[in-house]
């Protein structure tokens, strides 16, 4: 159990101590009328602890107003179910929002939502209670194999030196030829890249060693 849903249980205990309910228990066919005394969370829903005599029913509506106004802030400030599966944002609060830039959370985990501790506070949390708590946890990383699938090489298109922007073309640069063929004409009418001094100097280096 984490931090919101321990102050949700504290808002469902606070809104209905004291009021007047009737229950019809699963094996039974005799309503239960009485005032209700304790509220709990079990597995299959709330618990709730009866008087039908000796206890009178309160009617305080200031802490009816109180748990609505809680639970409209456990509404906004809540994990995001649309982000249940990303590393990073599993755990953050969703009413938090993000940094100005938008990619980071400004509250990584919900348990440390400034709003729901004042929350917490309000319905008298303890240190050791609230260190006691589930923290959320981001789900474990898919394992990968770290190689590419045949699809994704296929898919992959191929670079050439022509890809190079210009500004990043050195003086001896020339395009490369294009793996897919010619695409502005046949081979033959393109022009063969000038000789520079540095090929010519390594031409005549050469033909002094053969020499």
């Amino acid at each position: 159990m984490d931090l919101h849903a321990w102050i949700t249980q504290q808002a469902d205990r606070a809104e209905l101590t004291g009021r007047r309910v009737t229950l019809m228990p699963e094996n039974s066919n005799r309503a239960i009328s009485g005032t209700v005394t304790d509220v709990s969370h079990g597995a299959d829903g709330l618990r709730f602890s009866v008087a039908q005599r000796g206890v009178e029913t309160v009617t305080d509506a200031a802490t009816l107003r109180r748990c609505e106004a809680d639970r409209r802030i456990l509404a906004r400030h809540r994990l995001d179910p649309d982000r249940a599966h990303h590393p990073n944002d599993a755990t953050a609060c969703q009413g938090c929002g993000t940094t100005c830039d938008g990619d980071w959370p400004v509250t990584e985990n919900l348990n440390d939502c400034p709003e729901l501790l004042d929350l917490a506070h309000a319905h008298g949390i303890t240190p050791d209670t609230l260190a006691g708590l589930d923290r959320p946890q981001a789900p474990e990383p898919t394992p990968t194999t770290g190689r590419l699938g045949l699809a994704c090489i296929l898919a992959t298109p191929p670079i050439t030196t022509s890809d190079v922007p210009e500004a990043l073309r050195g003086p001896n640069w020339r395009p490369a030829p294009d793996p897919e063929g010619p695409r502005h004409g046949p081979h033959r009418n393109r022009q063969p890249a000038p000789a520079t001094d540095r090929s010519r100097h390594q031409g005549l280096f050469l033909r002094q060693l053969w020499l």
